[in-house]
């Protein structure tokens, strides 16, 4: 094996799966040259209700539909970290999503029902994480690279061991990119019980942004870079003083218009910024076999009206990657869960954990600006889960779920179950 070295500082979810240990207050993980390890999912779901792209817009016609079933693998990832020795290092992190496909084909349901197709990312495999660190000490570290955006509960720890639910919790997964990588540069640290991060990415581009999921798709580039005309700022501030419990703060703001290869100049939209303001609360609570969790989202889009009037009526090419939709000023999610764990305190091989746990999602991707004509109330919803996680060894969790989607009273609610396995770990560190 290779000799001892630094620490590696790695972002909170790979932290927590790296260290068997791992407790609040203290994040820190075994010495190694080397990280090698990764995640994955395999999800399979049965829907109750209808898939039809007219389901919102004549929803009485699909109020008995039989539902449909798909079988998914989210997410399968490969880790690879290296420790060079005089506070460098290095970690890599690439992501199979969906099979590896991230070139997809979909009816697009809000609209007219149009076959689209939607690019994620350029390429068949994704390169989520590649950046080199020097650490010049705990509380000083520069990561240079493709980074981890972490914004959010879910960006922060987006491993299938960090929630509970089958998908990742649904109201961040909608109105966010998740998980939200950008090539940048960041620092960060920790002092006592604190820890700050601060980082400068490449802005998001309204011509991505939709009336179903507000400005997550904004991080995608079918191109084979990044564009970058605007630059954004997040920070990330954590809080560990109160024994068990994990308290965290984050926010993002960055102009959107023109952060695309074809811009236009035109007076009509010379002070047009498209500036996009996200601020985010998170908890996290353990203590005698519960884990109690809970998250707060808000989202503010300056010149809504007028990026919804360009992306519906400017961007007209067939071809183009763009969804042509409107989208909301504003954008909320609130969520919290409860699990116990129902071996806890009993003698368990191998570490053996059952969690029964409920959660609650409120979302709403599109809040419109306040001259808007067009209304869609069906992105305005609640999701109630009530499920499953068992863990026969530490890295591995078999997951089953019943969830229903509620919507206004104009449309049919959407039940599902869902059952999945995941694994989380590394083998070699």
């Amino acid at each position: 094996m290779l000799a001892a070295a630094l620490v590696f500082s790695l972002p909170e979810d790979v932290m927590a799966a790296a260290n068997d240990t791992i407790s609040s207050e203290n994040q820190q993980v075994k010495k190694s040259k080397l990280l090698l390890g990764g995640y994955g999912e395999a999800v399979y779901t049965r829907n109750f209700y209808s898939d039809n792209m007219f389901r919102y817009s004549h929803a009485d016609r699909y109020k008995d539909a039989k539902g449909h079933g798909r079988i998914d693998l989210p997410h399968v990832v490969i880790n690879v970290g290296y420790d060079f020795g005089h506070g460098w290092t290095m970690y890599s992190e690439i992501e199979f999503e969906h099979g590896g496909n991230e070139v997809a084909v979909e009816i697009e349901a809000e609209e007219t029902g149009e076959f689209e197709h939607e690019i994620e990312r350029g390429g068949e495999v994704a390169l989520e994480q590649f950046w080199i660190q020097k650490s010049f000490s705990k509380a000083l570290n520069i990561r240079m690279g493709h980074i981890i955006v972490p914004v959010g509960q879910t960006n922060n720890a987006h491993l299938p061991t960090d929630f509970f639910t089958a998908y990742r919790p649904e109201g961040e997964f909608t109105i966010l990119p998740c998980t939200w990588h950008e090539t940048g540069i960041s620092i960060w640290g920790r002092a006592g019980k604190w820890r700050y991060e601060a980082m400068v990415v490449p802005a998001l581009n309204s011509n991505m942004f939709t009336n179903a999921n507000w400005v997550k798709n904004g991080s995608a580039s079918g191109y084979e870079f990044r564009v970058a005309n605007n630059l954004a700022g997040a920070v990330r501030i954590d809080n560990y003083s109160i024994k068990n419990l994990h308290i965290g703060v984050s926010g993002y703001i960055g102009n959107t218009f023109n952060n695309d290869i074809v811009t236009n100049e035109s007076d009509k939209y010379k002070n047009v910024k498209g500036t996009v303001f996200i601020g985010t609360a998170e908890f996290d609570y353990r203590a005698d076999g519960f884990i109690v969790r809970g998250n707060f989202d808000y989202g503010h889009l300056n010149d809504a009206d007028i990026i919804s009037a360009y992306n519906k009526n400017n961007n007209h090419q067939s071809f183009s990657p763009y969804p042509r939709t409107l989208v909301g000023e504003e954008a909320v999610a609130v969520g919290g869960e409860v699990a116990y764990d129902i071996l806890h305190g009993k003698q368990r091989a191998g570490g053996r954990r059952l969690f029964v746990f409920g959660r609650y999602d409120y979302y709403d991707s599109y809040i419109p600006y306040a001259s808007a004509i067009t209304m869609y109330d069906w992105t305005e919803r609640h999701i109630m889960t009530l499920g499953l996680n068992y863990y026969p060894i530490k890295q591995v969790v078999i997951k089953a779920e019943f969830a229903e989607r509620f919507l206004k009273e104009q449309y049919n609610n959407e039940p599902m179950f869902s059952l999945g396995v995941a694994y989380s770990g590394f083998f070699v560190k």
